[in-house]
């Protein structure tokens, strides 16, 4: 990509509000005539970033270029860009044509051009018929094209949409996704859109950004987010996917589910701990046991509409999704065969939870504004800033929060096959991860407490 080519451009851009830090040093590029999505769960800082790009937010640090041109000091009135919000923000009072035509009679555009403009747009929206009506009188759908109208009229290099089509039932958010990108493509501009939906995204783009914590965990085309995931989150963001620990033995050859397996990665050396995720679709699943590389029995059997979805205990103790054509009733005994080519192995993000803190006194830690029993530590004394150490199996989660040494809540949950391994956001706004065999829910509020047996320590210089 040469610098012609970009039209937007985000370089070491970081946002907070209060003490909660919405972006954390992002760079990005979009090129000219994009289709870019910004994609990701809640709070994970997409609409910041579209924000910083149309003007309505200051980065704290870091610089927002168009053209190559620094535009972070720019008013959004001054910056060749629409934005079509999730709320159409129409004006009631007039009609579909007036509110399409509002930008350019306030730039005084003269009333043939504006008229030429208006038309062409509500043709390009299949709007024709409607520049007399009222707009309270339409629905969700042709609201959201006079929007996306209203914007187009003043021909931006950019458009920005941030979740437009949210408020729209399924039938009509899935027509609309078709005629939005059929626009693009005969626009030939930049859009930037934003949307926690999966689908949406795979749908849309040229590109997607995922993004997760105010950061960005992954950048491709549609084809190789959903294929080759960077991280267990995305893998697990993006689609079903079976995610589960395994061991890379060596150079095409991977250890998972209690069996060894050919596949296609290399350079993650011999024996080292990896992600493995395999996609419900690329299991095959056949009645022959006797051939499969593993077997099973089915616990539940579910159509949805094209595929079957099967949950299939394994020989050795895990749970797999499947999707097949073909349906396998509960209590079948089945063999399954996964291929080298829909093994994909990723690096892990983390091997155990690592955090900086403080003795307070030679057997005591302080970190995440809790005080931690870590035994006797021979050379360490109260003062001494330190790097605390402790396995996802050492945290224990409670009912409340009191019960804890720390308080938190849970941010996400991951099934890994045989327990779940979930993200809790402590009082303190940092992360700690937790393995367990527990069920529990987003959001619960929990009391977290760390074995004091399983702390390793060091001083944060030694490191």
């Amino acid at each position: 990509m040469t610098q012609n080519d970009v039209i937007i451009r985000l370089e070491n851009v970081s946002k907070a509000f209060g003490d909660k830090q919405v972006l954390d040093n992002i760079s990005l590029d979009i090129k000219k005539g994009e289709f870019v999505t910004l994609l990701g769960p809640s709070g994970c800082g997409k609409t910041t970033t579209l924000r910083l790009i149309s003007g309505f937010t200051t980065p704290d640090s870091g610089t927002v270029y168009m053209d190559g041109k620094d535009i972070s000091g720019i008013p959004p009135y001054k910056r060749p860009l629409n934005t079509v919000f999730q709320r159409y923000a129409l004006f009631p009072h007039l009609d579909v044509y007036d509110n399409i035509a509002f930008g350019l009679k306030l730039a005084k555009v003269p009333e043939k051009e504006i008229e030429q403009r208006v038309r062409k747009v509500l043709k390009m929206v299949s709007m024709t018929d409607y520049e007399d009506r009222d707009v309270e009188s339409l629905s969700g759908g042709q609201q959201q094209r006079v929007a996306i109208a209203r914007a187009l009229v003043n021909q931006p290099k950019v458009l920005l949409l941030d979740e437009p089509l949210s408020a729209l039932d399924h039938k009509m958010r899935q027509d609309m996704q078709i005629e939005l990108k059929e626009m693009h493509q005969k626009l030939g501009i930049t859009f930037i859109y934003v949307t926690h939906d999966q689908e949406e995204a795979l749908t849309l783009s040229d590109t997607i950004v995922v993004m997760n914590e105010g950061r960005i965990q992954q950048i491709g085309t549609p084809a190789d987010i959903y294929n080759e995931p960077v991280n267990s989150f995305v893998a697990d963001f993006i689609g079903e996917s079976n995610i589960l620990n395994g061991t890379m033995i060596e150079d095409r050859k991977v250890n998972f589910i209690g069996h060894d397996f050919e596949c296609v990665d290399e350079g993650f050396g011999t024996n080292n701990p990896v992600d493995v995720v395999i996609r419900p679709e690329d299991i095959y699943i056949m009645n022959n046991t006797t051939s499969a590389q593993f077997t099973g029995k089915v616990t539940s059997c579910i159509f949805k509409g094209v595929h079957y979805e099967m949950l299939v205990d394994t020989d050795s103790g895990y749970e797999l999704m499947i999707q097949d054509y073909n349906a396998f009733e509960p209590g079948s005994e089945v063999g399954m065969i996964i291929k080298p080519m829909d093994i994909q192995v990723m690096r892990k993000e983390r091997l155990c939870n690592t955090v900086e803190g403080v003795m307070t006194d030679e057997s005591h830690v302080k970190f995440m504004d809790g005080e931690f029993e870590c035994g006797a530590k021979a050379g360490l004394e109260a003062g001494d800033e330190v790097t605390v150490q402790f396995g996802f199996d050492a945290v224990e989660l409670w009912d409340h929060q009191e019960e804890g040494q720390i308080a938190g809540e849970v941010y996400s949950i991951l099934y890994k096959g045989d327990h779940y391994h979930l993200t809790i956001l402590t009082e303190s706004r940092g992360f700690l991860y937790v393995d367990t065999q527990d069920i529990w829910d987003k959001g619960d509020l929990v009391g977290v407490t760390v074995k004091a047996s399983e702390i390793k320590i060091c001083r944060r210089n030694d490191n």
